[in-house]
């Protein structure tokens, strides 16, 4: 029996939306990670992009366990002399951005390199709760029910 290897021809992308609210934010990264990647798909093939499409509202009401809110710093050089800068998780959640939480959150759980590159780009995260992909008549995906640690109340 030989082994079955997908072509990017049999290839069929889902569209899935989900509501991050009181989620997660390690928790609900896996999970997103996992569904770009196609790893729960029983046809995955490492060298395709076989994953998901997922749309991502309400970022801005994400949770973190612990003091991550204030503890969790950032830093990164502007390539300037005395260019450090730095970053609280609250400063990134309560700034112009609180997208940018979960979109990295997720791009450090996807594979470096070019198919890395290509699977992010099915990813849609927005801070509010609407999104203009109607049209694609995405499924609800309920990550809460998942297990009862996924959200956290409070």
């Amino acid at each position: 029996m030989k082994t079955y290897s997908l072509k990017a021809s049999d290839i069929k992308k889902d569209w899935y939306v989900i509501d991050a609210e009181g989620l997660v934010l390690g928790r609900l990264a896996s999970i997103i990670s996992m569904r770009l990647r196609g790893k729960h798909k029983p046809d995955y093939t490492p060298h395709l992009d076989c994953g998901d499409n997922i749309v991502v509202v309400n970022a801005e009401k994400v949770r973190l366990t612990g003091k991550k809110m204030e503890d969790k710093v950032f830093y990164w050089h502007t390539g300037h002399p005395g260019g450090i800068k730095e970053r609280t998780m609250k400063e990134t959640l309560m700034g112009k951005k609180p997208e940018l939480l979960v979109i990295d959150a997720v791009r450090r759980m996807i594979t470096r390199g070019p198919l890395g590159r290509k699977q992010m780009t099915n990813l849609y995260v927005y801070a509010g709760p609407n999104h203009p992909h109607e049209a694609q008549k995405p499924n609800s995906l309920d990550i809460a029910s998942m297990n009862p640690k996924n959200k956290r109340i409070s």
